[in-house]
């Protein structure tokens, strides 16, 4: 399965936001087309998410927070498994130096992104001022191997990611960090968002209902900035056109069929 990420104005975008707040929430079985899957990317020595919890979260605050659908059991792929083009996102997040990229691993992720594709690089190692882990040095290094032809530019809040569901200021996570995302844009679409925020950490949250990490230096209020950050890239990612055979198609038409009201 393959799918094309094509521009959408922000008005539609905003529209599509508001129209699934005010639907009734069905009931929908896990993996259902149509769901937000925070893919966690296996690649380049990485076993699994930084922090194990969080994409489950994240799916959840999707779901609850805006009707969306989202995977509670999200998934994980390799970078050179035929499947990393199954879906439109992917998830890298660690907290130490990747090893270099095989010859596969940047095959299979330049199909990805031929495709479309969006990638979320989450630092999970980034100091309390937002400075670069090893893992986060050697993700961009090893980025620009997959696309050599382009350098990220700094994302502020005047960009869609900002104001596709909640209107925000800057980005956050488990540190406050720098106030933009830097992010790699290719045909006026973003495909690359690099985090020195660890958006992982502030979202991971035990069996027991604790927060597993605290938030710097900004607490409970930080965390909910963060966790709406979370929201947006996930609607940004939803808030798509694709092929009608493609992972996403059949929700977005049926969104589309319905009037958006008065």
């Amino acid at each position: 399965m393959t799918f094309r990420r094509l521009a959408m104005p922000l008005t539609f975008a905003l529209a599509l936001a508001a129209l699934i707040v005010a639907l009734p929430r069905p009931a929908r079985a896990f993996g259902d087309v149509g769901a937000f899957d925070p893919r966690v990317l296996l690649v380049g020595g990485v076993t699994g998410a930084a922090h194990a919890s969080a994409p489950a979260r994240w799916s959840w605050e999707l779901v609850q927070r805006t009707s969306a659908p989202g995977r509670l059991k999200p998934t994980q792929v390799r970078a050179d498994d035929p499947s990393v083009v199954d879906a439109p996102f992917l998830w890298l997040s660690g907290d130490r130096s990747l090893n270099v990229f095989t010859p596969q691993e940047v095959s299979g992720l330049r199909k990805f992104f031929a495709l479309g594709g969006i990638l979320l690089v989450d630092d999970a190692g980034v100091s309390d001022d937002g400075g670069p882990s090893a893992f986060g040095r050697s993700a961009r290094e090893q980025i620009a191997r997959v696309l050599p032809d382009t350098s990220p530019i700094a994302l502020g809040p005047d960009h869609v990611i900002f104001k596709t569901f909640y209107l925000l200021r800057r980005a956050e996570g488990r540190v406050a960090g720098p106030k933009t995302l830097d992010a790699i844009v290719r045909g006026g679409q973003v495909q690359v968002v690099f985090s020195s925020h660890d958006l992982g950490g502030a979202l991971a949250r035990g069996a027991t209902g604790a927060w597993e990490n605290p938030v710097i230096p900004g607490g409970d209020v930080q965390r909910e900035r963060a966790i709406r950050l979370a929201v947006n890239i996930a609607m940004y990612t939803l808030c798509s056109n694709y092929k009608d055979d493609q992972v996403h198609a059949p929700f977005l038409m049926r969104r589309r069929a319905l009037p958006v009201g008065p």
